[in-house]
């Protein structure tokens, strides 16, 4: 039994004895990141440690599923944060006489990175990952891994480890000399042989702030076209250009380049673009948590799929499950319709094969998980059946009720619907508890959204399962309430419609796209919906009009229904808002002439002032207004979820933090006030620009949207 030195009950950090050996144990489960009280106690045990001259090294090792994952994001953001007293413990261990080795298991990230670094010697287990993930968030990290990494790895491989922000494992840590050992057997076992082995030896302890950077070895210029790919590619992500800024000042003696470090950092921390994607990093963390859902709900297993539908979404849906190791079988109403299906998932991963993504063998393995069938007969042992039939409400309900009477009890029955009433789907199908909408996006096995659509009757065990599942095929997913395009889509709607009374305006849809793309959108409502495919828009629209879903408004959406008329569908036909040249868009003078014709039709006038500001703020401020709409009804359950809709699932910047992050940066007064301008411009006939009451209360109170919380 281990001898514990002195220490606070609840300390986060314990020193124990093993004979003349010491180990510190960090235990701030669950991923033991180095929150102020671990800091605390870590600096205590060290003293600890320097004070007991009878112990001869100390080994540093974390309990539970890792060792430290990072530092704790959340304490950036508050006021007198310092990375100073986690470096003045980093230096105190470094500074040590006595050998110091660390114990790696789990993820080894960012300040864990750091800290394993300032420790003497290395012992990691198999599978460990290690690297420093700070750009992702817009830091660089800040507690000298810059200046330590470089001098233990070589320049050129930390300078791609810090900018890419990626890990590597322990196979490939202990190639480059980032880890000493690698050990299959116990971790604790296997550093306390590797310590008195040091002992024995007599080794001379390291230091690697002492140790010089080979710069004579750095490829000539290196640092100039990794600056000027940063300045070009990531422009908008300032650390992309401080990390190559902050490995290059290891050229410094060691305390000058921790200055430089400490002031980028510093800079980075305070900078829009990092307090954006920290925001996001925690909206997508807290997204899966469901609030009010039992917490011994216990999943279902799901360990055979069914997809109802072998056109282009799904084969993308099914094509998800067979990545996942999941048989997976397809229905349809033809088996000429069968083998093209299965002819363009051969050709999907044949592709995967030739750029070497995948091997022959896992190609091979993955179709062998697929079958099909034009029998619903087939779902026999399907433990959850999704229908991904076209968008059509009779059609859909008609293979929901089918799908009701054949599926064995305890299966879920799920819709991918884009718009469509999940509740009149679930009463269709008579199972409404094992009912529950999931939303892919397109194409389905590339985009990481899913939207998990909570029926009024989905039962908790169901959607718990969904949820589970999304993270098996490694899809991002956000609940949504049943509504009209749910989250996403239904914020789209608005987009669209003001993308088009531009373009009746006088806008062309090179000038609409611009001016957002301009913003970082990935394209603009132009591109996105000739993409998708004009049909599939107009459609959309025609059904929520079936349903008495429209503002009574002739001229609403009226230019997508027209090109859908004349035969326009987008890429897929060569022409859509614009005219195509494979998939190259170029401007086509007959949208326009559409547009001018549809104005007059509408009694819409004509300008020729529309300037880029107008049309960033007609796109994007009614969004907003939506998007505070969808809070107050309990359609979405945070504004979080909604900025990870919109960044996951259709392209708004990650570096804008999300729409509502966007909102907050621009202010909630401005929007409302710019809302209420182009009331009084434009006419409001039909409520298009009436603030929602979330945002006039937020406005009047001077607080942020994406800090709003409902009550409960």
């Amino acid at each position: 039994m281990p001898l514990q030195s002195a220490a606070p009950v609840h300390a986060k950090v314990r020193l124990e004895r093993y004979g003349e050996l010491a180990v510190a144990v960090i235990d701030n489960q669950p991923v033991n990141a180095l929150s102020r009280d671990v800091i605390v106690d870590l600096d205590r045990a060290i003293t600890s440690f320097e004070a007991d001259r009878s112990l001869r090294a100390l080994i540093l090792m974390a309990e539970g599923r890792t060792f430290v994952a990072g530092g704790d994001i959340g304490a950036f953001d508050e006021p007198g944060f310092s990375t100073e007293p986690f470096n003045r413990v980093l230096e105190r261990i470094e500074a040590l006489e006595r050998p110091v080795v660390a114990a790696l298991h789990g993820t080894v990230l960012g300040g864990g990175l750091e800290l394993a670094l300032a420790c003497h010697w290395r012992v990691a287990t198999e599978g460990v990952q290690l690297g420093f993930p700070e750009v992702k968030i817009g830091l660089i990290p800040g507690s000298t891994g810059t200046q330590r990494l470089p001098r233990l790895i070589g320049v050129e491989k930390a300078l791609e480890m810090i900018s890419s922000g990626r890990s590597i494992d322990s196979r490939v840590a202990l190639r480059e000399g980032l880890v000493d050992v690698v050990t299959g057997a116990s971790l604790k076992d296997s550093a306390f042989a590797f310590v008195r082995d040091l002992l024995a030896r007599g080794a001379r302890v390291p230091r690697l702030s002492q140790l010089p950077v080979r710069f004579d070895a750095v490829p000539d210029g290196l640092f100039a076209t990794a600056l000027a790919r940063a300045r070009k590619e990531r422009a908008a992500y300032p650390a992309a250009v401080a990390a190559v800024e902050a490995v290059l000042a290891s050229s410094l003696p060691y305390p000058d380049g921790v200055e430089v470090e400490a002031r980028l950092f510093e800079a980075l921390r305070h900078s829009r673009q990092s307090r954006a994607l920290r925001h996001l990093f925690f909206a997508r963390r807290e997204a899966p948590r469901i609030p009010g859902l039992p917490r011994d709900v216990e999943p279902r297993e799901i360990r055979s799929v069914g997809v109802i539908g072998a056109g282009t979404m799904g084969r993308g849906i099914a094509v998800n499950f067979l990545n996942a190791g999941m048989p997976t079988v397809l229905i349809e109403t033809s088996q000429a319709a069968l083998d093209l299906a299965f002819e363009r998932i051969g050709e999907l991963y044949l592709a995967s094969v030739a750029k070497g993504k995948l091997t022959q063998a896992q190609m091979q393995q993955r179709m062998q998980l697929l079958s099909g069938s034009t029998s619903y007969t087939a779902l026999t042992g399907c433990d959850l059946v999704i229908e991904a039939v076209y968008e059509d409400m009779a059609l859909k309900k008609q293979v929901c009720a089918h799908l009701g009477a054949v599926c064995a009890p305890g299966v879920i029955i799920a819709t991918n619907t884009s718009t469509l009433d999940v509740d009149a789907l679930a009463k269709a199908s008579g199972r409404e508890s094992d009912f529950i909408g999931m939303h892919f996006f397109s194409p389905a096995h590339v985009m990481k959204l899913l939207e998990v659509i909570r029926g009024a009757q989905t039962s908790a065990q169901v959607l718990a399962t969904s949820m589970q599942l999304a993270r098996r095929i490694g899809k991002t997913a956000v609940v949504s309430g049943v509504c009209y395009g749910f989250i996403g889509n239904r914020m789209a709607e608005v987009y669209m419609r003001e993308a088009e009374f531009l373009m009746m305006e006088g806008a062309s849809p090179a000038q609409v796209d611009a001016a957002v793309e301009e913003l970082g959108m990935s394209m603009g409502p132009c591109r996105m919906l000739d993409m998708a495919g004009i049909d599939v828009g107009a459609k959309t629209v025609i059904e929520c009009g079936l349903v008495g879903g429209l503002p009574p408004d002739a001229g609403y959406r009226a230019l997508v229904r027209r090109l859908f008329e004349l035969g326009r569908y987008g890429q897929k036909t060569g022409a859509g808002y614009y005219r195509y040249e494979g998939r190259t868009p170029l401007p086509d003078p007959q949208t326009q002439r559409i547009a001018r014709e549809l104005a007059i039709e509408h009694n819409i006038p004509q300008r020729t002032d529309i300037g880029s500001q107008e049309i960033v703020e007609r796109l994007l401020y009614p969004m907003i207004n939506e998007a505070a709409r969808i809070l107050e009804e309990g359609i979405a359950y945070r504004p979080g979820d909604i900025d990870v809709v919109w960044t996951a699932g259709y392209g708004f910047p990650d570096h804008q933090g999300g729409l509502l992050f966007y909102a907050d940066e621009i202010g909630i007064r401005t929007v409302v006030a710019r809302l209420e301008a182009y009331a009084r411009k434009l006419g409001n006939r039909f409520g298009y620009w009436t603030p929602a009451n979330l945002l006039v209360q937020l406005a009047s109170s001077g607080n942020r949207i994406t800090e709003w919380r409902r009550s409960s």
